[in-house]
């Protein structure tokens, strides 16, 4: 078990035999890919054994922990205040696969080493940003962690918030990993807080009824192994949310993210405003449509840029088109594992891709005003989306200024 002194002791000695085989330095990475609830246990173990104290010659012990980092933000503090009794901060590395996706890391090259589009990055030229997280599968099989979860800690509160964080940051001063993870907390203490009274007006839950996904019938939520028949737990959520600083004033952002939706794609798309006057409002074709910069994450990663243009022929004629850039055809290779590159960088030490603590205590502090505004809510009618559909229509209500969901 977690707490057996006696298998952390023969892990130790396993690994002192390691070093004096292959010399390996006396290095150690831990990787606790465990329930979070099992985490004190384990960094209590492994101090007891010793493993947690750096060697001779500068070698290091380092762990590495995954989210979800607790379920609200008391949790949250007794798990790091456990962790770190043991590792220190700098020891530690809070793991998001997301971080590890190179078009995520290119969505700093994109913004800071181009200089045509930072300049629009901004509440002048920006009506409204949406980063999406969809998924076409259900539970897979986790209905009972899913029960506990809920697509807002699962997703919301981590994939989401670091999504948001990289495309709202300010430009660092330096590549340096505390450089960057600063610029990331500063915007989410500028998040605008939502008392739990306004939480019914900007934000959706619902959850996947029966439906058709893949080709296949599928059952709804409460269908699924280890989900009440009864459950209130969300499978969909949509938030409307703002930044409030000099740089993204009056900007909504939507953030959404849900299970069971018709495409697997996790996107950031911006909008930029209109045109301050239709000199062609009266030309055939298309109403000109305002341009737009879409971040494709995954599956198809790349970047497109909408933008109108004339159709040829006699007339004024106008429709958008689209300018595609894509990774595997730019590259000539798909991007590689999220996961090589965080545990590289783990072994490297260096923490950039990884969450630091009070990044954590942010996000928590922000979503705990959500989780407080629904249970105050009469949860029992929550609302249904067929599976294989882009959730309920109760979302639109959260688009402002003529933003459209697809």
């Amino acid at each position: 078990g977690f707490d057996d002194p006696d298998g952390f002791r023969a892990l130790a000695e396993r690994l002192d035999a390691i070093d004096r085989e292959h010399g390996t330095g006396g290095n150690r990475l831990f990787y606790l890919a465990v329930p979070p609830s099992a985490f004190p246990t384990i960094v209590r173990a492994l101090q007891a054994a010793g493993l947690d104290r750096p060697g001779e010659n500068g070698s290091w012990s380092r762990v590495v922990v995954e989210k979800p980092i607790g379920h609200d933000l008391a949790s949250a503090n007794e798990l790091n205040d456990a962790i770190q009794e043991v590792f220190d901060e700098r020891a530690v590395f809070r793991i998001d696969h997301y971080l590890g996706k190179e078009t995520v890391q290119n969505l700093l090259v994109f913004r800071f080493a181009n200089a045509i589009f930072e300049p629009l990055w901004n509440t002048k030229y920006v009506d409204h940003v949406q980063i999406t997280v969809a998924e076409t599968i259900g539970v897979e099989g986790r209905g009972a962690y899913f029960e506990e979860a809920g697509i807002t800690r699962d997703s919301l509160q981590n994939h989401l918030f670091q999504l948001l964080c990289l495309v709202a940051m300010e430009p660092p001063v330096s590549w340096d990993a505390d450089a960057i993870r600063d610029e990331k907390v500063k915007v989410l203490r500028a998040l605008r807080p939502v008392e739990p009274s306004e939480v019914s007006d900007v934000t959706v839950r619902a959850q996947y009824g029966a439906g058709v996904s893949g080709g296949a019938s599928v059952p709804g939520y409460r269908e699924e192994d280890g989900v009440s028949p009864t459950s209130t737990t969300e499978t969909y959520v949509a938030h409307q949310m703002h930044v409030d600083n000099w740089r993204w004033a009056g900007v909504p952002f939507l953030l959404r993210a849900g299970k069971r939706l018709p495409e697997r794609v996790t996107e950031v798309a911006m909008q930029f405003r209109d045109v301050p006057h239709r000199l062609f409002r009266h030309a055939g074709g298309e109403r000109p449509a305002p341009n737009s910069l879409i971040l494709r994450i995954q599956p198809d990663e790349g970047i497109t840029l909408r933008f109108d243009a004339k159709r040829p022929g006699s007339q004024p004629s106008i429709e958008p088109v689209a300018m595609n850039m894509y990774y595997g055809e730019e590259f000539g290779k798909a991007p590689p594992e999220a996961y090589e590159r965080l545990l590289l960088d783990a072994v490297l030490g260096d923490g950039t891709l990884f969450i630091r603590r009070d990044e954590v205590d942010c996000a928590w502090s922000y979503v705990d005003r959500l989780l407080e505004g629904w249970r105050e809510q009469d949860l029992s009618e929550l609302p249904e989306y067929t599976a294989g559909t882009w959730g309920p229509g109760e979302a639109q209500v959260l688009v402002a200024k003529g933003c459209l969901l697809y």
